[in-house]
């Protein structure tokens, strides 16, 4: 149900698969980041990839747990 008591609809919420495409693509821009900051020794960087890595995860989680 949404938020106006209707039925979920995938116009409604948008692309399930462009999300999915985005999390996988966050996850792989975080790893790089974590390698380009390990090999820079630049710590900064691999906050920022680990950060963005854990953002992507929690999305996913929260889209497949609202599927359910």
């Amino acid at each position: 149900m949404n938020r106006y008591g209707g039925p979920r609809t995938e116009a409604a919420e948008g692309t399930p698969r462009m999300k999915y495409v985005v999390a996988v693509l966050a996850i792989a821009i975080g790893v790089a980041g974590v390698v380009a900051g390990g090999a820079d020794d630049s710590p900064g960087l691999q906050l920022l990839g680990v950060l963005l890595i854990i953002g992507a995860v929690v999305l996913g989680v929260r889209m497949v747990q609202r599927r359910r």
